[in-house]
């Protein structure tokens, strides 16, 4: 295995690849550094002595400069670099892509699921959603009835657990509760309902919006929760309303028809205002919707092309080994699904700093181009007017693992991807509806981009993670990657896919990529559930449109 790698032949730092102590003799290009200090696995060190001003180069690209002498083969840390980025201006060349060779998935199908609008899902769930905090409440009350009398709830171990304490001490066995184990049980998450077994569950989007906030953050709520009752995991949606909230069902109901003119799913809606006792409601609520899962209940799995995938493509808990092993391997993938006439989505505008004149220049015409550049402006300003900037994103786990600079962060992160040309850019909310690699814009935030990406047509997603992030989602199943070995084997009720034989040199990118894809078609059939289903981890958080890095 390599102690070392340096990413683009124009780089001038390496990366430590294992922990590599002060005095080691590095052998590269024939010359000997020396390290001066211990550098740490998936630190960076410079090859040549660095004087304050000059740049320090990853990816091929700037991703900072030195505020103080950085002497040969001395770790880079925060007090020695500071974010530093390229700037980007308009188009100024034509892309040309090796696409890879697909042959093998050319004729591959996964089971899924025909919507009428021609939309095909990976799985079949039903919504219940509030339109606006205050039927948070009423939701959990549907949430409890039916997850219980359906057989969706997941296991009740920590009850268990809890039942055993008071017994104890009940007991007065004040020791035995000190030293009590819970007995752990595997996490399961149940994959057909005994009344309906073509239903893959009742998911509740549970949110703390919709009033009080400002028009543009409770319309664009309802947009998003448009995107969800249109996507293709969902068959219909039970809409809660209190009635005088800024988010009213006229204003989802017109995002609606945006996406869909012929719209025919359905809807159930109840307005408490208008409903007289809660009862009622809840209770007319829970019967129609009893009754509607009946006709969803009724759709079936059958096989379907790989380029009715949609892939989003994100990451969070990052390491320095991120933009090295699972980000590229899952670059890779998306290439290889773009090739077979697919879509991805690649969001996270934050991390796509020092990256964006790339980016530019891989879309397909000047519209997505000057799109991209009015929208990545308008967000670092606004940014920047509340005291912030894209340099404040990287978190203090990304820091201490390597990610010292956003810049940085951001040339690893863009790795997720691919290669492939930029067909569309989307604005938080618009829907994709162009194959290839659309770029979304959406905070950093893990959840909130999650959020984002599923609502904008995702059906499933590849979440990369260096130091472990427990994130799922409501309707798409969010397959888990590694960056290293070490994260796998430690948190193994998280991670679906170990991308740490990249680093180990057991594998290549292309290799790891192709094997993610296979992946996804067994996910996206059914066929396997993921980590984040397995623990029922239905994560939502819609992008309030203030600042979110």
């Amino acid at each position: 295995m390599n102690t070392y790698l340096q990413i683009h032949p124009n780089d001038n730092v390496l990366v430590a690849l294992q922990d590599l102590p002060a005095g080691k003799e590095i052998e590269f290009n024939g010359a000997t550094i020396q390290l001066k200090q211990n550098v740490p696995a998936k630190h960076k060190f410079p090859l040549r002595s660095l004087r304050p001003g000059d740049p320090v180069l990853m990816y091929g690209v700037l991703v900072g400069k030195a505020v103080q002498p950085i002497a040969e083969g001395e770790p880079i840390t925060v007090k020695n670099l500071q974010h530093d980025a390229n700037a980007f201006h308009e188009k100024d060349e034509e892309f040309r892509w090796q696409a890879p060779d697909v042959s093998r998935w050319k004729n591959a199908t996964f089971q899924g699921f025909y919507r009428e609008d021609g939309q095909i899902g990976t799985r079949n769930y039903w919504l219940v959603i509030p339109m606006v905090f205050c039927e948070n409440r009423n939701v959990g009350v549907i949430k409890t009835a039916f997850e219980k009398g359906l057989g969706f709830a997941p296991a009740e171990v920590y009850n268990e657990q809890v039942n055993d304490l008071v017994s104890l001490y009940r007991e007065g066995k004040l020791d035995e509760i000190r030293s009590y184990q819970a007995r752990e049980a595997e996490a399961t998450a149940q994959r057909r309902s005994p009344v309906f077994p073509n239903i893959d569950g009742i998911k509740f989007l549970i949110h703390e919006g919709g009033c009080g906030g400002t028009r543009q953050d409770s319309d664009a709520l309802c947009a998003l929760l448009a995107g969800y009752i249109h996507h293709p995991n969902v068959a219909g949606a039970t809409i809660l309303s209190l009635g005088c909230q800024h988010a009213q069902v006229s204003i989802l109901q017109d995002a609606l028809k945006k996406l869909n003119p012929n719209f025919s799913k359905p809807v159930l809606v109840y307005e408490q205002q208008t409903s007289g006792s809660e009862f009622n409601m809840l209770s007319n609520a829970i019967r129609d919707t009893f009754v509607a899962l009946t006709e969803a209940n009724k759709l079936e799995r059958k096989p379907a092309p790989l380029s009715r995938i949609v892939i989003g493509l994100e990451c969070g808990g990052s390491d320095g080994f991120s933009g090295i092993s699972a980000n590229p391997a899952i670059g890779h993938t998306s290439d290889l699904l773009v090739a077979l006439g697919g879509t991805t989505i690649l969001s996270e505008f934050p991390e796509l700093c020092g990256v964006e004149q790339e980016l530019i220049n891989r879309c397909q015409n000047n519209d997505a181009a000057d799109k991209f550049i009015r929208i990545m402006r308008a967000y670092e300003s606004q940014a920047e007017s509340v005291g912030s900037g894209f340099y404040m994103n990287p978190s203090p786990g990304n820091i201490k693992d390597g990610l010292i600079t956003d810049a940085i962060k951001s040339a690893g992160a863009a790795k997720k991807g691919g290669t492939s040309p930029v067909t569309d850019v989307l604005d938080y909310t618009e829907y994709a509806t162009k194959p290839g690699l659309n770029l979304l814009c959406t905070p950093g935030n893990d959840v909130e981009s999650t959020s984002a990406e599923v609502g904008s047509g995702a059906t499933v997603v590849l979440f990369t993670t260096g130091l472990g992030t427990p994130t799922g989602n409501p309707i798409a199943p969010v397959v888990k990657l590694s960056t290293n070995s070490r994260l796998a084997q430690r948190m193994p009720d998280i991670i679906d896919i170990d991308t740490g034989p990249i680093i180990a040199g057991q594998k290549t990118i292309e290799q790891m990529g192709e094997d993610v894809l296979d992946y996804v078609v067994k996910v996206a059939s059914g066929e396997v559930l993921t980590k984040a289903e397995l623990l029922h981890q239905d994560d939502f958080i819609p992008w309030k449109r203030g600042v979110s890095l």
